[in-house]
């Protein structure tokens, strides 16, 4: 059965009769924060999810294509470290009154960007930890706390997340990862998803090398 319809990256609201989810991309403000297309959260106000982003660290948020994140995920940035080379980690700088200089940037652990990668499933209320790196295609747990890099295809659950086990054997990831899919033009993924929802993965190797032939 074909539907009739326009796919359109750009609408915040895309399941029709709801708002409870949302496509991210169109809701972002903060320059430092960068979401691909389709990438879709089941709330509103995604930035509301991003704590302690601050611009003087440079740290930034970055999401691939075609994620999906649950409701009450939290991505908590580099500006909650504190500074833990000294005998005391209270922020005396951030308050009113006390004296104390900023520290400088080599004085303080910061972690770099926190990077997700594409078509990656984070369960609700996961919470993600400054710098961590997620590969394509992965999977994290309900409640989990992400504070280490995810292998692309991975399955990680807990406090702290623990790889489970990969989804796909070695050869299919390596298809995937070259197949890149969420790159290809819209029309294209449209007529793919018989293939990207399918169970056959033998199958599914089968049709993706030849797409890459």
């Amino acid at each position: 059965m074909t539907k009739n319809f326009e796919i359109n990256p750009d609408e915040i609201y895309p399941v029709s009769g709801t708002r409870s989810v949302t496509y991210v991309k169109p809701t972002v403000t903060r320059p430092n924060i960068i979401v691909g297309e389709f990438t879709y959260f089941s709330d509103e106000n995604f930035e509301s999810h991003v704590t302690h982003h601050y611009d003087f660290n440079g740290d930034r948020l970055i999401i691939g294509k075609f994620c999906q994140i649950a409701a009450g995920v939290n991505f908590i940035m580099n500006g909650a470290n504190h500074q833990m080379n000294a005998v005391s980690t209270f922020p005396f700088y951030i308050f009113n009154g006390w004296q104390q200089e900023t520290p400088p940037m080599s004085e303080m652990p910061l972690k770099g960007d926190t990077v997700v990668g594409n078509d990656v499933w984070i369960g609700q209320n996961a919470t993600i930890l400054p710098g961590v790196r997620i590969g394509d295609g992965a999977i994290i747990g309900a409640n989990s706390t992400v504070g280490s890099a995810v292998e692309p295809y991975t399955i990680v659950v807990g406090n702290p997340a623990k790889a489970i086990r990969k989804r796909f054997d070695d050869e299919l990831i390596e298809v995937l990862e070259e197949v890149k899919w969420w790159d290809l033009p819209a029309d294209e993924i449209n007529e793919l998803i018989p293939i990207l929802s399918c169970s056959d993965l033998e199958k599914v190797k089968r049709k993706l090398r030849e797409l890459i032939k």
